[in-house]
């Protein structure tokens, strides 16, 4: 068998496809199925089945697209209870392809529901597709069914099963075995991943913490300590693959594109994805600005974790030609159903920001209101600013009434990408204060 990877760095996200013959199964898919497609034509072979090991929270899958436009067969777990046309795959259950025999483990933990795909050739080359349940270097967190979508388990509850399914589930597997999970090192599934996209069991077996001789007691007061931030958009996301997501194109394709900003409706929250100059310097009311520069943005989590489920809002991109790489890389986590129309500023004067004079902060820093929109995590390991208040970015809008508004605001995070948002959250409730973006000058402070 031949095991293709795929990654999507901003959500450091892996799927994949396993090639045996003129047959190709797929684990995890993304959104944008093209490049399965790809990989299919170039080896002449036809998609036949789809693993999902769980209803994800960070991305919206492509199954049911894949489904309807291959004839693929899905398989998930029964336990997901999934509204898309599948086949039930749980332990012991099997399927076989070509000359590969894939079995279901049921793994819980990070989802009530999460299955593993072990998969095994004539060779007996056995190769394990983890999802969300073994990392390499930890494992998946347990907290996000808590406030998750429909479906409820407590956080103590999957902690518990964590542990059972590391201690029990994967004794059969020799340690040759390698581990293909569907994260890596900066997702918000798990705490503290390698930046190796691949491992094997034997590996993990010694230097993963999650396979020490641990009581369960310990096991789980370590796997629930510390975990990051759950962005808005997860429930969302667990219901909208648990039902199974349109297509992606036909989706993308209603999106209406506004050169006339006249008819953009007032009371509608606008997304800027400029960089921070342009947005700075030229501006539609009621903006929020967050940057789509390149992948290392992360634009998909932060739009997720600023923009509620099913709350509209337009979208401004600098240049027409944006338009579609920006919108397909928010349809990663659904949220194009949502975008009033894609509008471009070019030769329009509009709002612009405060301008900051970072000598005069610099000297009197006292005289200022300082914003620490870092995550609560960043902030225990050591402030910037000793008198800074402490409000993550991702509760901001919430939050903005505890602002005080005695004194110029000062926003800052770590290096100048979520101050940018953060200070535009701001400044669009707070129009009687001055709001200052401190953005990478925080770099002198640290």
């Amino acid at each position: 068998m031949i095991i293709k990877q795929f990654q999507d760095k901003p959500l450091a996200h892996y799927s994949y496809a396993i090639l045996s013959g003129d047959k190709i199964s797929l684990v995890d898919p993304s959104r944008d199925p093209k490049p399965y497609y790809v990989f299919a034509e170039e080896n002449n072979a036809q998609i036949v089945a789809v693993f999902e090991t769980h209803p994800h929270a960070d991305f919206v899958s492509s199954h049911l697209q894949i489904h309807n436009e291959t004839g693929a067969t899905i398989y998930t777990s029964k336990l997901v209870g999934a509204d898309y046309p599948h086949k039930t795959f749980d332990d012991g259950d099997t399927f076989s392809m070509s000359e590969v025999i894939f079995t279901a483990l049921n793994t819980p933990g990070h989802s009530p529901d999460g299955i593993t795909i072990v998969a095994k050739d004539k060779k007996s080359k056995h190769a394990m597709f983890t999802g969300d349940t073994l990392f390499i270097g930890d494992v998946g967190r347990p907290d996000l069914r808590e406030r998750a979508g429909n479906m409820k388990a407590k956080r103590e509850e999957l902690a518990r099963a964590m542990f059972q399914t590391i201690q029990n589930k994967f004794k059969e597997l020799p340690d040759e075995t390698i581990l293909y999970p569907a994260h890596g090192a900066g997702s918000l599934c798990g705490k503290n991943m390698s930046t190796d996209s691949s491992s094997t069991l034997g590996k993990e077996r010694k230097s993963n913490w999650a396979f020490k001789n641990l009581s369960e007691k310990d096991f789980t007061n370590h796997i629930l300590a510390d975990q990051p931030f759950i962005p808005s958009y997860f429930g969302f996301d667990v219901d909208l693959n648990k039902s199974g997501a349109s297509s992606v194109e036909s989706s993308i394709a209603k999106i209406p594109f506004l050169m006339e900003v006249a008819t953009v409706e007032k009371n509608i929250t606008v997304v800027d994805t400029r960089n921070e100059i342009d947005f700075k310097n030229n501006h539609l009311p009621n903006s929020i600005n967050i940057m789509a520069r390149d992948e290392d943005d992360k634009i998909e989590t932060w739009l997720g974790a600023i923009i509620a489920p099913n709350e509209p809002y337009y979208l401004v991109v600098d240049s027409i030609t944006k338009r579609q790489e920006i919108i397909e890389r928010i349809a990663k986590i659904g949220y194009e159903a949502q975008i009033k129309a894609v509008v471009t500023l070019a030769n329009l004067d509009m709002e612009q920001s405060d301008k900051f004079d970072f000598s005069t902060f610099e000297g009197r820093t006292e005289d200022y209101t300082i914003l620490d929109i870092r995550n609560r995590s960043e902030v225990q390991e050591g402030k910037v600013f000793a008198n800074a208040m402490n409000i993550p970015l991702n509760e901001l809008r919430h939050s903005i009434k505890i602002i005080p508004r005695n004194k110029p605001i000062v926003v800052h995070c770590a290096g100048g990408y979520r101050s940018a948002a953060g200070s535009s959250i701001v400044a669009k409730e707070m129009k009687e204060v001055k709001v200052f973006d401190l953005s990478e000058k925080v770099n002198i402070y640290k």
